[in-house]
Parts: C-alpha cells; sequence; structure tokens
C-alpha cells in the first residue's frame, strides 16, 4: 500500500476513533438555547394569554413578546462532541451542569421550583401593573411553603395568613424571619394565623376572615453554611386580592423572568391605546409588587430568540445590560430598565418614532 494512501487510511481511522470516543465520554455540562417567545397581547394555543374579566378593557396591537430559554434536562448526561459542537455554535451555550441543577436538583425538583416561581411572577406582574395604574390591590404575609419534617411541618400549612408572630404584627414577608431569629434554638415561638382553608371560604364568599388561631411552635437549629440561627422550617410570601379578575393562561413555562412583560401586557390591556405604537417589542425580567425589575439567567439566547422572530427592541433589566450587549443579534436594539415606569416610559419613545435618547445597554452595564 502507498505510504500516502496508508497514511490517510490511519489518519481516517483515527478520526473515526477520536469521534467514536468523544460520542461516548460524557460531560458534567449543560446546553442552553433559545426558546420560543410568546405576545403577551396576543393568543396561544388558541386563547388569549391575558384574559382580564370585570374590567373594561382596550385592543392592544404590536408585540410585547415574553421570551424563555430551553435547556437540557438535569438528567441528560452531555457527551463531548456534543459539548464541542455547543461551544463552536452561536445560538446555543454550554454551561456548568450545576449551573442549571445546583446541589443534584432533580428533573421534579426543578420543574416544581420553576412552576413556583412562575406563579409568583404572575402575581408580582398583577400587583405592578395595577399599581401603576393606581388601583388597589389587598396585600396580606402567608405561608408560602413548608419545609418536610421540620418544626412547622403538621402545624402551618402553605396559604394560612401570617398576623403576627409572638405578639407583633407581621407587615412583610421579611418580619417573620426576623421574629423568629430573635429566638435561640429550642426556644418557642407563638403564630397567630388565619388557616388557609378559612381564609379561602372567605375569598369565595366575598368577605373578610376573621378567624384566627394561635400554633405554638418550638425552634430548630439552621443547617445552612450561614450563622447558626433559629428557624421553624417555613418560607413566608405574600398574596393579594384584586378587584377584578386577571387569568394568564400560558403553559409549559416557568422560573419568574416574564414578569416584566406580564406587568406590561396587563397595563396595555386596561388602558386605551397601543404601548408599543404597533412595535413588535420583546424583553425580560423579573419584577416585583412595586414594580422593580431583577437580572434573569440566559439573556444571551433570549435576544437571539427574540430577534429570530422579528424583535427590533428588547426590554433588558439593568444588572443583565452587560452580558447582552456582548453579543447583541444585529437589527436588535437592547433598551435598559430598572422599573416598570422605565419601560412605559421608553414605550413611549418607541410609539412616538423619537427613539434617540432610549437608555442603551452597554457592555459596562
Amino acid at each position: 500500500m502507498p505510504r500516502r494512501t496508508a497514511t490517510m487510511l490511519a489518519s481516517t481511522l483515527m478520526l473515526i476513533a477520536l469521534l467514536c470516543a468523544g460520542v461516548l465520554i460524557r460531560v458534567p455540562y449543560a446546553e442552553m438555547s433559545p426558546g420560543p417567545t410568546v405576545n403577551t397581547l396576543g393568543e396561544h394555543d388558541g386563547e388569549p394569554v391575558l384574559q382580564i374579566s370585570g374590567r373594561k378593557t382596550y385592543a392592544a396591537s404590536g408585540h410585547l413578546n415574553m421570551t424563555t430559554v430551553r435547556v437540557t434536562s438535569a438528567d441528560y448526561q452531555m457527551n463531548l462532541v456534543e459539548a464541542v459542537y455547543g461551544w463552536l455554535a452561536h445560538d446555543s451555550k454550554i454551561v456548568p451542569h450545576d449551573t442549571l441543577y445546583p446541589d443534584g436538583k432533580t428533573e421534579e425538583q426543578s420543574t416544581q421550583e420553576n412552576a413556583e416561581e412562575f406563579s409568583q411572577s404572575q402575581e408580582s406582574a398583577k400587583v405592578a401593573a395595577l399599581k401603576e395604574l393606581g388601583i388597589p390591590v389587598k396585600s396580606w404575609v402567608i405561608v408560602s411553603t413548608v419545609v418536610k419534617d421540620s418544626p412547622a411541618e403538621g402545624k402551618l400549612h402553605a396559604g394560612d395568613v401570617i398576623k403576627d408572630v409572638d405578639g407583633t404584627t407581621v407587615k412583610q414577608p421579611a418580619d417573620v424571619a426576623k421574629l423568629v431569629t430573635k429566638h435561640k434554638p429550642g426556644e418557642q415561638v407563638v403564630f397567630t394565623v388565619i388557616p388557609a382553608k378559612e381564609q379561602a371560604a372567605a375569598e369565595k364568599a366575598g368577605r373578610t376572615a376573621t378567624k384566627t388561631e394561635k400554633v405554638t411552635i418550638t425552634t430548630a437549629t439552621s443547617h445552612d453554611s450561614g450563622e447558626k440561627r433559629a428557624i421553624v422550617g417555613i418560607s413566608a410570601g405574600t398574596d393579594h386580592t384584586f378587584p377584578f379578575s386577571i387569568d394568564i393562561k400560558l403553559a409549559d413555562v416557568g422560573g419568574p423572568s416574564a414578569g416584566l412583560m406580564f406587568s406590561l401586557g396587563i397595563y396595555d390591556k386596561l388602558t386605551p391605546g397601543d404601548l408599543t405604537g404597533g412595535k413588535f417589542v420583546a424583553g425580560t425580567g423579573t419584577i416585583d409588587d412595586d414594580g422593580k425589575v431583577g437580572p434573569i439567567g440566559g439573556v444571551d439566547m433570549k435576544t437571539i430568540g427574540a430577534r429570530n422572530q422579528g424583535a427590533q427592541y428588547f426590554l433588558t433589566p439593568a444588572d443583565n445590560c452587560a452580558e447582552a450587549a456582548k453579543d447583541t443579534p444585529s437589527g436588535l436594539r437592547l433598551v435598559k430598565v430598572d422599573t416598570i415606569d422605565d419601560a412605559l416610559k421608553a414605550l413611549k419613545e418607541i410609539r412616538s418614532g423619537d427613539t434617540a435618547d432610549l437608555p442603551k445597554c452597554t457592555t459596562k452595564g
């Protein structure tokens, strides 16, 4: 066999061997890629994303698209070839597996957590939009979750309304932890609560719940990496009563990052005219009850997904600006926002066509 032919054959066999090895070698990485975008002003799977009843609404054109990121599942074992391909590709991102699934989190746990965050983001989006419109919203502190095998298990329940702790009125979720940690582990703390069932029955009947119960819990010692402190094993959150019905119909989406776009969609539906002036605006960002916009993950994948769908402008959380600006898709303009008020001001400029002074994202923020 001629030397040249032998060399080519050996090289080919070596390449095949390397490819086979690459397919067999598993690496601790996961992939992120652009996910679907959904117009909050439009329909999804045949029904309106935002459904409002009991209040006058207005037709809205244009796009206010929320954006998503696709990720590989927690139990997916990526091989070396897939990782290398992902590193070279422009429209995907390879990250350490633990970035998406820390502490060995399972697919089921991640899905549950994302669903809870998505539900909370919807509530905050409603509150932020109505506050911006000057529409009153009733709020109270509740038990969001109860940790399994904790002192609170069986004594407090998700949805219980926390009125006070040791006789001190609770006004916001952070008050609960502050009052509990005044104790030493092993001491008793007394919660005054309206049971979740009583609260639900009162809301259904259109009355104010008044039946309270006192619940005494013996505190335990925290086991996280922070300073040792007294805990009871709950997380506190906020629940609301709205003056009319606002439903967000969007399945198979999780996480808190659609909060900003939901709030803008609600605002647009409740006000005459179009926020976008018919323009295609997409965006992302968490939002709290006071309209503060927070950062999210995978912003570079979301900008690609938005531009692929035709977005012209992308509302970007201030804390994500530097990352997003490093590789902005051609034809997409990043708009820096820190609050819902910032977003509304930016939309006013966009629909007027006077966009010279729109807040810009740079690689410095």
